[in-house]
């Protein structure tokens, strides 16, 4: 079969989280050549009418969709999955409406609310809530994503603070930002993978904090995930043993991250990031639509767990392209 790897266009010197999605296209064509594929990398890249005359004149079979920044803008990310859908093409992972509603992080949590699923209250850009709630808060990016800007300037004890906070924070970035109530306690990632009886949830990981000081920010940001010399690098490791009193709330983040693939009309793979306050509840922060699939990230990790190596994901995922 004929597939085309799209991928972002990454510059000489690019952050590593951008440098990254260059890693995992190359790893996702390697795995499609070794499955007998004829696979051909391709970056999402301006002019974009030069990108798709190029793609349709490969007339490939599939596209595998790996673009997380069209043209350097995170905000852009449905445009892949809504022009390759348009062009009648066959392509991996979430269709652009999904892609739209996980990205930004606002309407997921206005999606997920709706829903009556379980997500931290929030306060928007221009200072409005989802509901009356004292602080402490933490700043996000609307749009970014690889945890980009989460450090401990991201946390906001008191409420009085918040609006300085997230104009600082806006600044740092560069894009409109919002407060999410934050939840003290446990983290965990639950990974799915399409099958043919719908998607399958992967072993769920949580990440331990255990060497932190105790006055020191027990959240996976920018420096957990990216910078390799880091203490947060090298002390934030994954685990998938639990004892029996964790199997209510193993069971339950099953449950709600099933509900987030259908609530969202997901395929393929997502991702579903649980905070588990002190009351053992888990509470749904983010559902990502198309999570990192290179070698050492999470995914890749909780498929190991139930026996599936990165070829057999790549195969998965490509699969569930040709169910619709």
């Amino acid at each position: 079969m004929r597939i085309v790897v799209l991928h972002d266009a990454v510059n000489e010197g690019a952050r590593p989280d951008l440098a990254d999605n260059l890693v995992q296209a190359r790893q996702a064509a390697r795995c499609l050549g070794e499955l007998g594929h004829q696979a051909e990398l391709m970056a999402w890249e301006s002019p974009l009418s030069a990108t798709l005359q190029r793609l349709t004149a490969r007339r490939p079979e599939a596209v595998f969709n790996l673009v997380e920044e069209p043209l350097g803008r995170a905000s852009r990310i449905a445009a892949a999955p809504y022009l390759l859908a348009r062009r009648g093409l066959s392509f991996t992972g979430a269709g652009g409406r999904a892609m739209l509603l996980t990205s930004h992080k606002l309407l997921a949590k206005r999606t997920l609310r709706r829903a009556g699923l379980p997500t931290p209250a929030w306060r928007g850009p221009d200072g409005q809530g989802s509901e009356p709630q004292q602080g402490p808060w933490f700043i996000k990016s609307i749009w970014e994503h690889g945890s980009l800007g989460i450090d401990e300037t991201s946390l906001v004890p008191r409420t009085r603070d918040l609006a300085p906070a997230m104009a600082a924070k806006q600044a740092q970035l560069g894009g409109r930002v919002f407060a999410e109530a934050y939840i003290e306690g446990r983290e965990f990632n639950l990974a799915l993978l399409a099958g043919r009886g719908g998607p399958r949830c992967l072993p769920p990981a949580e990440i331990v904090f255990g060497d932190f000081a105790p006055a020191q920010l027990r959240v996976v940001g920018f420096r957990a995930k990216w910078e390799a010399g880091s203490f947060e690098y090298a002390h934030t490791p994954r685990r998938f043993d639990f004892p029996a009193e964790d199997r209510w709330l193993l069971g339950e983040q099953q449950r709600l991250a099933r509900a987030c693939w259908q609530l969202f009309g997901l395929r393929g793979w997502a991702r579903v990031d649980f905070r588990v306050d002190r009351l053992g509840r888990p509470w749904i922060l983010e559902v990502n639509a198309n999570p990192c699939l290179s070698g050492d990230a999470g995914f890749v990790a909780a498929a190991a767990q139930r026996g599936l190596d990165q070829k057999a994901v790549v195969a998965a995922i490509l699969a569930d392209a040709h169910r619709g």
